[in-house]
């Protein structure tokens, strides 16, 4: 496994290509101008609200576009690729406020965007693009959650993944990608989601080889082991 040094993202060789895991948790495949995220769960506070939990501000689904257009206008993707959990569920899908559907509708012109299916939003939901179960491209399947038995060359995302830190005396937990040789799990892309740490949870590490390595997401993107145990 071979990554660049670059500190606000890490060039990597997965699978016989290189990719980017950028600082934002975006990953990048410049050869087909393909950007990846996972796990946006747009309208995630309206859900919230409309199941009788905490009346949270509603701004976790402005920002996530907000941060997903600053990829965007830095890449100039010629397709973007969802990787499942796009939307909190589908009533919060149906529900997207109209400044937030136009503005989805104008990231997707001229592109081709894919959503793949999730666990929480498992069927086509009606905005631009095309919705797939997975995706085949090369050397690389693209599905919402890791499979156990996968080839290499899997990328997915559900888990989002985090790495505690010590930190002055207290813990900080990152949210990271987590690579072997055989998959790379991406981050949570969207602004308010939890995440599962790594060295605490018998289902990630279960999935990942000895040796696998987590890619910090933030400034500096930085590469770290993975704990071997829980």
């Amino acid at each position: 496994m071979g990554q660049s040094v670059n500190m606000l993202e890490r060039v990597i060789d997965f699978a016989g290509v290189r990719v980017t895991a950028r600082a934002a948790g975006s990953l990048w495949w410049a050869e087909h101008r393909l950007l990846c995220v996972a796990d946006l769960h747009l309208a995630k506070s309206e859900r919230i609200a409309r199941r009788g939990g905490a009346l949270l501000p509603p701004y976790e689904t402005r920002e996530t576009i907000r941060r997903l257009a600053a990829e965007i206008a830095a890449l100039d993707p010629a397709t973007v690729l969802c990787l499942g959990d796009s939307f909190d569920d589908m009533a919060g899908a149906a529900a997207l406020e109209p400044a937030d559907r136009a503005e989805l509708a104008a990231l997707a012109r001229g592109r081709d965007w894919l959503w793949l299916a999730g666990n929480h939003d498992p069927a086509p939901h009606g905005f631009a693009g095309r919705c797939l179960g997975t995706l085949r491209l090369g050397p690389l399947t693209f599905r919402h959650a890791a499979a156990r038995d996968a080839e290499p060359g899997e990328i997915s995302g559900h888990y989002h993944p985090k790495l505690r830190l010590p930190l002055r005396g207290r813990a900080l937990a990152r949210p990271c990608f987590l690579w072997d040789s055989r998959r790379l799990i991406l981050p949570a892309f969207g602004a308010y989601t939890g995440g599962l740490e790594v060295g605490s949870s018998p289902q990630l590490l279960g999935l990942l080889e000895p040796g696998a390595r987590a890619i910090l997401t933030g400034e500096p993107c930085v590469i770290l082991p993975v704990p071997t145990r829980a």
